[in-house]
C-alpha cells in the first residue's frame, strides 16, 4: 500500500479530551432552538416568518440571497417566539429566530420517502442542493451549490475528492458519521460528482483507516464513474486543500491519471447531500465531538441546528470546573464562542470547554527565538519573523511578502513554548493588507 504525504512541516497532533469514535448518542430535543439566519460565509439569510407564526419541521425560515449565502429551515417544529442577536467574538453580529417546540414531527420518526434521482440532470441536482441550504459542513459554510456552478466553464476534468484524512483528533464526529452512514456518503458522492458533471472520484483516507477505505470503496461498487482510493500519512495539516493537493498530484504522476480540477468534501456534507436529494431534507441536525479538559464525559452527539451549546455541555454532564475557553471547530483553528446560549450550526462539527493549560489557555510570554515555528510550517515561512514584523517590533522591510502564503493552519502555534498567536496575527495582517 503506496501512503502519499507533503514533504515539510506539520505536526502530529494528540489530544487526550477529544471524545472516543465507537459511537454516538442521540441528544434530546431542545425546547427552544435558536435558529441563526448565517451558518455560511455571505450575507444573512431573509426571514421570511415572523414571531408568533407556526413553522414545520424542515420548513424554510430564511432565504438566501445572493452567493455565499444559504437557505435556512426549521429544525423542529413550534412557534416563533422571538428574535434575538449577539456579538460573537470576531465582533460580528449575527441575528436568529427562536423556535419554540410544539406540534408533530414531519421527519423525526416517520418512514422516509425515497426520490430516485438518476434521471435527474446536473442543473435539476444543483437546484434541489441549492434548495434545501447545503453547506460544506467541515469548512467555512460556503453553500455546495455555489462550488457546483463555479465548475460549470471548467475546461479541464473535474474530479470529485472524498476527504477522510483524519489529522485532527476533533474531526472526531466525521469518522463517527463515516462509520455509521457509509451508504449514505457513498451515494451522497455520486449524486455530488453527478451534479457537478465530475469523471472521477478519489477516495482520500489517512493511512490508519485502511479497512475504512476499503469499506467505502464496496460501497461505491456499480458507481458510474471510475473510483479511485489513495492513503495518506495523518500528519497535521494533511486534510488542508495545499497539502492534499500536493500528495494528489504525487499520486496522479505514479498513476498515470489526470484529475484536472478538484472539488474536495466531506463525510458531513456528502450525507446532506444524500438527505437533499434522495430525501428531500434540509439539514436537520449533524453529529458533533463534545469534548475538552473541562468537561466530565466527551462524547459524539447526533444534535438537532439550533441546539445551545450549554444544554449539549450539561447532557455530557457539565464541567468539572470553569472552563477558560470555550468554542467551536478545531481547537487549531476554531472560533471562540462568548456565550453558552450560541446554537450549533451547519458547521459545528466539535464544540470544547478548556481549563487552563491546554491550547490557547496558557498566558503569553516574550519569543524565545527556540525556531520550532519555522520546522513545522508546511509552507516553508518564518512565522517568528512576520509575527515580528507585523506587530513592529521588527523593522525590516519585505517580510510581509509571503504573508499571503500562510493558510493558519495554526502549527506554528501549537509548537510555541511562549503560546504566541503566530498564525492569527500574520492572517489577520495579510487580510489588511500590512
Amino acid at each position: 500500500m503506496k501512503v502519499y504525504s507533503f514533504l515539510r512541516g506539520g505536526i502530529r497532533y494528540t489530544d487526550a479530551t477529544v471524545p472516543p469514535r465507537d459511537s454516538s448518542i442521540t441528544a434530546f430535543l431542545p425546547g427552544l432552538s435558536v435558529i441563526p439566519l448565517v451558518q455560511h460565509i455571505g450575507s444573512k439569510a431573509n426571514p421570511v416568518v415572523t414571531v408568533g407564526d407556526r413553522v414545520g419541521e424542515g420548513m424554510l425560515i430564511g432565504r438566501g440571497q445572493g452567493l455565499g449565502s444559504a437557505n435556512i429551515h426549521a429544525t423542529v417544529p413550534g412557534r416563533v417566539v422571538r428574535t434575538v442577536s449577539w456579538k460573537m467574538a470576531e465582533g460580528l453580529t449575527n441575528n436568529a429566530l427562536v423556535i419554540k417546540l410544539d406540534g408533530g414531527f414531519e421527519k423525526l420518526g416517520k418512514h422516509e420517502e425515497i426520490f430516485p434521482w438518476q434521471s435527474l440532470s446536473p442543473f435539476e441536482l444543483q437546484r434541489i442542493i441549492a434548495e434545501y441550504g447545503i453547506v460544506e459542513m467541515e469548512g467555512s459554510g460556503r453553500p455546495v451549490s455555489d462550488m457546483l456552478y463555479s465548475l460549470r466553464s471548467a475546461r479541464d476534468p473535474v474530479t470529485l475528492v472524498v476527504r477522510c484524512v483524519f489529522d485532527d483528533p476533533w474531526l472526531a464526529a466525521d469518522y463517527v458519521l463515516l462509520r455509521e452512514r457509509m451508504k449514505a456518503v457513498a451515494e451522497g458522492s455520486r449524486i455530488a460528482a453527478r451534479a457537478g458533471r465530475m469523471g472521477r472520484i478519489v477516495l482520500v483516507f489517512s493511512r490508519g483507516e485502511k479497512d475504512l477505505g476499503n469499506k467505502l470503496m464496496d460501497c461505491m461498487a456499480g458507481a458510474e464513474l471510475p473510483v479511485s482510493l489513495v492513503y495518506t500519512r495523518s500528519r497535521y495539516p494533511q486534510r488542508n486543500r495545499r497539502e492534499l493537493e500536493l500528495v494528489l498530484r504525487r499520486f496522479t504522476r505514479k498513476e498515470g491519471i489526470e484529475l484536472g480540477m478538484i472539488l474536495a468534501l466531506g463525510p458531513a456534507t456528502l450525507a446532506a447531500i444524500h438527505d437533499a436529494v434522495k430525501l428531500k431534507k434540509p439539514i436537520l441536525d449533524r453529529y458533533v465531538a463534545v469534548g475538552g479538559s473541562a468537561i466530565k464525559k466527551p462524547q459524539v452527539m447526533k444534535v438537532r441546528i439550533g441546539t445551545r451549546v450549554g444544554e449539549i455541555f450539561a447532557e455530557c454532564g457539565g464541567f468539572v470546573d470553569q472552563p477558560r475557553r470555550i468554542g467551536s471547530g478545531s481547537p487549531l483553528l476554531g472560533r471562540t464562542m462568548v456565550d453558552l446560549d450560541e446554537p450549533v450550526i451547519k458547521t459545528s462539527f466539535a464544540i470544547f470547554a478548556f481549563l487552563s493549560g491546554q491550547i490557547g489557555g496558557s498566558a503569553r510570554t516574550r519569543c524565545t527565538g527556540c525556531g520550532e515555528c519555522r520546522v513545522v510550517c508546511p509552507v516553508g515561512l518564518d512565522p517568528e519573523a512576520l509575527y515580528k514584523y507585523m506587530n513592529g517590533s521588527d523593522s525590516r522591510d519585505g517580510r510581509a511578502g509571503r504573508a499571503a502564503e500562510c493558510h493558519g493552519c495554526g502549527c506554528c502555534e501549537v509548537v510555541c513554548p511562549s503560546r504566541l498567536p503566530l498564525s492569527t496575527t500574520i492572517i489577520r495582517s495579510a487580510l489588511q493588507g500590512n
